[in-house]
Parts: C-alpha cells; structure tokens; sequence
C-alpha cells in the first residue's frame, strides 16, 4: 500500500473535503485527481459556483478503489476501466472493509497504550497487604 501524507479524518462530522485534503490523503499530484475524473465517470466532486471542487466520503470511496487498480495493483485506466464495470461492487466492499479494519486497528493500539500506562501506575499505587 502506498504511503500517505495526511489521512482524512472520516470520524469528523465534515461533509465535504478539499482537493488538496484528497491529493494528500493519497499522496498524488491535485493534477492526478482533476485527470481521473476526466477519465473515470464515478468520480464527480461537487463544485461551487467559482469552481472549487468538494469532495464527499463516496467520493473519496470511489478515488480509494482506482487508486487501488491503478497504483497498488498496477492496472492500466482501460483495464481499471473494465474491472470497475465488472466488479464495482466487490472492489468498493474491500476498500470499506479495509478502511474499517484500520480503524478498528487504530482503536486496538489505542486501548494497549491506555492498559500500559494502567499497568505502570498500578505498580505504584499497589499496597502490600500484609497478613496477619
């Protein structure tokens, strides 16, 4: 999987996300993301009347699964292409469930760290308890 710069906080309550959020999100060139959606037709950001483009979570779905085809699995725009047409649904499920198993990764990782630093402060608060 490619490296990203910034990831899209998706938990936020935002509706929308800018075209550099996105590029950063995935490490492309702004150029890369205004090419694809001349190329792929799933790809259609909203645009405000002077023209800048807002990207939705579907959308950002949807750049998830060509990035896929095309960076990570090395598919040419025509064999992307032909494998969104035959397999839109079964990519777009993967891309989900991985989206969700990293942040189901996250939340583990989270919850180690808080049982650690419990761990350490209980070493130091324990009495010894001695009997009589």
């Amino acid at each position: 999987m490619g490296k990203r710069k910034k990831p899209i906080d998706f938990n936020s309550k935002r509706l929308f996300f800018s075209i550099q959020e996105v590029a950063d999100h995935f490490a492309v060139n702004i150029s890369l993301l205004r090419f694809w959606e001349k190329e792929f037709d799933t790809i259609r950001p909203k645009k405000t009347p002077g023209g800048t483009r807002q990207y939705t979570r579907e959308d950002v779905q949807q750049i998830e699964v060509i990035y896929h085809l095309v960076k990570e699995k090395g598919l040419t725009l025509d064999g992307a292409r032909q494998t969104l047409k035959e397999k839109k649904d079964d990519h777009l499920k993967r891309v989900q469930v991985l989206d969700k198993l990293q942040d189901i990764k996250k939340e583990l990782l989270s919850m180690e760290e808080e049982f650690d630093r419990l761990h350490e402060h209980q070493k130091y608060i324990s009495p010894h308890i001695e009997k009589e």
